[in-house]
């Protein structure tokens, strides 16, 4: 289990160096979401998911996605249509192996969650193809009524 803890900025921004992220993160983990890396299609624990829930940064634990955004885009990445909150997730330009795309981060800390693209489904038309290592996955609890 990854540290979640870290010193905290008025904006509400865990600031850790990188030698900080690498002692307290898995390498899988820190491999992604600290140093923009990417796990394999259909290799990452999240891709085929079912089951309702929250998905938080596995870096610091920010909801970042429901599970009711979830869709099987085919690419082998748990792909969302939309943040929990808009804020939740910030985007930047980038411009890695040759290409243009739109890299998406946790707001809180600036793990690199995967990247963002306009071919989603509605209502949003996005896709935020993320990588498993960068998620913690929270299911629902079961509803005691049932």
């Amino acid at each position: 289990m990854a540290d979640k803890s870290g010193a905290a900025n008025p904006a509400g921004k865990i600031i850790k160096n990188d030698a900080e992220w690498k002692a307290s993160l898995p390498p899988d983990v820190y491999r992604v979401a600290r140093k923009q890396g990417t796990e394999p299609a259909f290799s990452g624990k999240y891709h085929a998911e079912k089951r309702a829930g929250l998905y938080r940064c596995a870096c610091c634990g920010q909801d970042l996605f429901e599970s009711k955004t979830k869709f099987d885009s085919g690419t082998g990445w748990p792909s969302f249509y939309a943040p929990v909150k808009t804020e939740a997730v910030s985007t930047k330009q980038d411009f890695s192996h040759g290409m243009i795309r739109t890299e998406a981060l946790c707001s809180r800390c600036d793990a690199h969650l995967g990247h963002v693209f306009d071919d989603g489904p509605r209502p949003t038309g996005q896709r935020f193809c993320m990588n498993s290592a960068a998620l913690d996955f929270e299911p629902k609890a079961a509803d005691p009524k049932k």
